[in-house]
């Protein structure tokens, strides 16, 4: 039976890979987007299994609204992917209050705004999947990415407790943790090339070109194989929690986490103390 997809962030980069791949095997997908006119294409192709909506996810009343015109649409929801975001680069004293908060309220509030809206219609139904695009910069950071990193760590927490919390109602929850594709637009897995760059402080440019020296060296992954697992993923009786989507990030996230780990045991003394 073919699925319903909600899918934020769809007119580029992987949103449009996972919109395309759902259509071309008979789906039926919300395609929501700040700029639906760039959509067209797919409405001509696909006539009414595509609904193109203009979406800004940072506004709540609207987000809302958008669900509710897809389920009057299709008469249901069954996979909802929040991919809408974007990286803030910069130093944390080079951030402005601004810049932070214009990241949160994308990266993080705006998929809470999608769960909350496409939620009630899932728990109506007792089915539905949830797919929340994270990053590898969730699980673990490097310099000049806090505020990134601070979005993405945050949707992880935020998922993982959503997972909990609608188990009971057949909702499934899956974070994926993408590396760096090589999407349609050019864009190449270096952040420092690819994201909203602060105000840069010279005390920080030998950091800077530091990190340009190695930025950008994980290998591309292809946006088209990323669609075609992910159509895996949402077919499953049981999905994972998290899923990494490429391979270069695993080993750097393995020593991260076995580093972790070293810390903790090796300070046991100190926690033990800290406890009273």
């Amino acid at each position: 039976m073919s699925k319903v997809w909600f899918v934020t962030g769809s007119s580029r980069g992987l949103g449009r890979e996972f919109t395309e791949a759902a259509l071309s095997r008979g789906d039926r997908v919300a395609a929501a987007a700040r700029r639906p006119e760039t959509l067209g294409d797919l409405a001509a192709t696909y006539g009414d299994a595509v609904l193109p909506l203009e979406l800004d996810v940072t506004d709540r009343t609207a987000v809302f609204a958008s669900v509710e015109r897809a389920v009057e649409h299709f008469g249901r929801l069954d996979v909802v992917v929040n991919n809408a975001g974007y990286a803030q680069i910069g130093a944390v004293e080079e951030l402005s209050e601004q810049e932070l908060r214009d990241q949160l309220e994308t990266n993080l509030f705006g998929a809470v705004w999608v769960v909350q809206a496409t939620l009630p219609h899932l728990r109506a139904q007792r089915s539905g999947h949830i797919i929340q695009l994270s990053s590898a910069a969730g699980l673990i950071a490097m310099p000049l990415g806090g505020a990134y990193h601070a979005s993405k760590w945050a949707v992880e927490g935020l998922n993982e407790a959503l997972a909990g919390e609608v188990a009971e109602f057949g909702v499934k929850v899956t974070v994926i943790e993408p590396g760096g594709f090589a999407t349609r637009e050019g864009k190449n897995p270096d952040p420092l090339a690819n994201g909203h760059m602060a105000q840069p402080d010279p005390a920080y440019d030998g950091l800077r070109r530091r990190l340009a020296e190695v930025a950008g060296k994980q290998p591309a992954g292809d946006p088209a194989a990323a669609a075609r697992a992910l159509l895996k993923l949402v077919d499953l009786e049981e999905p994972p929690l998290r899923v990494l989507f490429g391979r270069g990030f695993q080993p750097m996230i393995e020593q991260a986490y076995a580093e972790r780990l070293k810390t903790w045991a090796e300070w046991q003394d100190l926690s033990a103390e800290a406890q009273g």
